[in-house]
């Protein structure tokens, strides 16, 4: 199973790093007044990156709300 999950990790590696390399052309991104142009690999992780970070905020938040719930007076 470890072989496994070692062979997924390299192929999305790769992959991500193959996309990289091929889009690095910059795009522009507009969300109300802002815009910002940059390439679409930096994009694309910026916005893994901030799905990551609030994905995990959310699941911490429903984590506290459900613990502080269950808890006795």
């Amino acid at each position: 199973m470890r072989w496994l999950h070692s062979t997924v990790i390299v192929i999305l590696i790769a992959a991500t790093v193959i996309f990289a390399a091929q889009n690095l052309q910059s795009v522009t991104v507009s969300f109300l007044n802002l815009k910002i142009a940059a390439p679409l690999a930096l994009l694309v992780v910026l916005v893994y990156l901030l799905g990551m970070v609030t994905d995990g905020s959310v699941w911490t938040l429903i984590r506290w709300a459900t613990d502080g719930s269950k808890k006795p007076n």
